[in-house]
């Protein structure tokens, strides 16, 4: 079959009816009468040589050759709506436009609440879609569009991709309140006596801290493993054990201060937050909206208002 004579609109039809498992359905969902429906149909099973679809009862059962035919097809449609997603104007106050973020668990927590505050008021019918992307991957995903910006303490990426500072965060450490604690500083010979909690998010965001321990020879007792900061305040709340977290997240892991927060008894460098895109989008209309709205609302100065 030469697909170069094959009418695209006929596969929108197909996958209507798909979609449907009705003539008259996939006709209402195109548009479409249901005799338009049927020819188009017609025309496309004489282009593959297969009835496509075998009427049961009111229903249309898919024959081999359509199952065969479903994910390629359903690939080829997102494929298509991508395209046009980067093809439409972009204006706030009327796109439906969903856009694309990765962040860690601890960014959802502190970044989302006031980034959605804003995206409602600015633009009411966008929606996002904030995935766990493992850092390694977050580059060709910027690229290829899968996302539109990754947010977060991102090293590798600031070397290879356009990006802005939103603020440089340090780090502190946080046990629960209880008898025998310092009133003011932990010591670093009480900070290693302690059994800590390491957070290795898939992320991969937190990797410069174990980095910096490492060179200043800081070995902790790990207690455990796990890859997401938002259980941590259940685990510390029945053990006596520690957890190193950036500044910013403290206060919303502790909103009840059953915890104690003390500063880091050894100096480590600050990390750097980060919004990035790929250059392929610097452009886009969508994509600068969005990320001047990350930096308006997450930027230094307005995460400390």
């Amino acid at each position: 079959m030469d697909t170069g004579r094959v009418d695209l609109n006929l596969l929108r039809v197909f996958h209507a009816i798909l979609e449907e498992g009705s003539l008259t359905l996939a006709g209402v969902r195109l548009g479409l009468s249901q005799p338009a429906v049927s020819y188009a149909l017609g025309r496309l099973r004489g282009a593959i040589g297969d009835p496509l679809f075998i009427r049961t009862g009111n229903e249309m059962q898919p024959t081999s050759a359509a199952l065969e035919m479903r994910e390629p097809l359903r690939r080829a449609m997102a494929a298509a709506q991508e395209a046009l997603r980067f093809m439409t104007p972009f204006d706030p106050a009327t796109s439906s436009r969903l856009f694309r973020l990765t962040m860690s668990d601890i960014g959802e927590l502190v970044f989302l609440p006031p980034l959605c505050a804003r995206l409602e008021a600015l633009a009411p019918n966008v929606h996002l879609d904030v995935q766990s992307l493992p850092v390694a991957q977050a580059e060709e995903a910027l690229r290829s569009g899968k996302l539109d910006l990754a947010i977060g303490n991102l090293p590798t990426l600031r070397e290879r991709t356009p990006h802005h500072v939103l603020f440089h965060e340090e780090y502190v450490c946080m046990t629960r309140r209880r008898q025998g604690l310092p009133k003011h500083a932990l010591s670093l010979e009480d900070y290693l006596a302690l059994s800590h909690v390491l957070v290795n998010s898939v992320e991969n965001a937190h990797q410069q801290i174990e980095d910096d321990f490492r060179e200043k020879t800081v070995h902790r007792k790990i207690a455990l493993r796990v890859p997401h900061f938002t259980v941590v305040p259940f685990i510390l709340a029945r053990t006596d054990w520690i957890v190193t977290l950036p500044r910013r997240a403290a206060p919303f892991l502790n909103p009840t201060g059953k915890f104690s927060v003390f500063e880091l008894p050894v100096k480590i460098p600050e990390v750097t937050v980060t919004v990035h895109w790929h250059q392929d989008f610097e452009n886009n209309d969508a994509n600068r909206w969005l990320r001047q709205q990350v930096i308006e609302t997450l930027g230094d100065q307005a995460l400390a208002q």
